[in-house]
């Protein structure tokens, strides 16, 4: 198995139920930025130091496309 491929499959449901909280249990939100969530991972996977665990650094971005989407949001809605 791809090691990018393990990734996904061992922690998908936790950042998917990580984002599922933050965004008040909007699945199709929580499901499109589970899938960037993954997608930054791997763009970044060179810069993870190892710093702390894999959930913890992937929930982090997860919370930062979240935060990165809700100010994008307000910026149209004006």
């Amino acid at each position: 198995m791809d090691p990018f491929e393990a990734l996904y499959s061992n922690y998908r449901d936790d950042v998917y139920h990580f984002l599922l909280k933050l965004t008040s249990n909007q699945a199709d939100l929580a499901e499109d930025l589970t899938q960037e969530t993954f997608y930054q991972a791997i763009l970044s996977f060179g810069r993870f130091r190892g710093g702390c665990h894999v959930k913890t650094w992937l929930c982090q971005i997860a919370k930062n496309i979240y935060y990165k989407k809700i100010r994008s949001s307000r910026k149209t809605n004006y």
